[in-house]
């Protein structure tokens, strides 16, 4: 196994979506500058990653707050999901986290803890055949705060039935890890496209 997990056993797997289990975050990077384009509006890739972990509508209503612009959340909204939804058969797995996915199969509960919406999450899984091996999902609209606040995981640990001390979270982004943190849960940090060797 190319991951090294922390030690410790663990009775529950916690898993991001985006850039974690789906190899996704390039595709999302791509149709966030086509959908924000659109609307005249510029991101960078570094601000993108930077902000990994925020939902979809908070991504949107910061950057109208910082520039001063008035996209219209909901439209801006669909219309970068639909781009994503066309871009799918594109998706790949990231290879050292599916190792993990495989080889623990039906020895504990796994749960996918995800900013994207529920619909993202879902297609992204779908295009990966794997939907069919998580317990729960918890998606943007589940919960009141997102990460970094720890309040996604805790759902996802409850929903399990296990403790948050029990629980270990896969993670790529900053924000996610601070939210298993604040839950009292063990994290290993998934690296980036660019970090990783093939």
């Amino acid at each position: 196994m190319k991951l090294q997990l922390p030690p410790g056993s663990f009775q529950a797997y916690l898993f991001d979506c985006d850039g974690t289990i789906a190899d996704s975050m390039p595709l999302h990077f791509l149709t966030w500058r086509k959908a924000l384009s659109e609307w005249n509006c510029e991101f960078t890739e570094d601000l993108f990653y930077a902000w990994g972990g925020m939902s979809v509508a908070e991504i949107i209503t910061t950057l109208n707050k910082e520039r001063g612009l008035s996209m219209p959340v909901a439209d801006v909204s669909s219309r970068k999901e639909q781009l994503y939804f066309e871009n799918l058969p594109q998706l790949k797995a990231v290879p050292e986290v599916m190792e993990h996915i495989e080889a623990s199969q039906g020895r504990i509960p796994f749960a996918v803890v995800s900013g994207s919406t529920r619909d993202s999450v879902m297609a992204s899984l779908q295009a990966l055949k794997i939907l069919d091996r998580f317990d729960t999902l918890v998606c943007a609209g589940d919960y009141q705060k997102s990460k970094p606040d720890p309040e996604p995981f805790l759902i996802a640990a409850e929903r399990l039935g296990v403790a948050p001390e029990g629980c270990l979270v896969f993670e790529d982004s900053d924000m996610g890890i601070q939210a298993a943190t604040a839950a009292g849960m063990a994290s290993i940090k998934i690296l980036q496209p660019w970090q990783r060797t093939h």
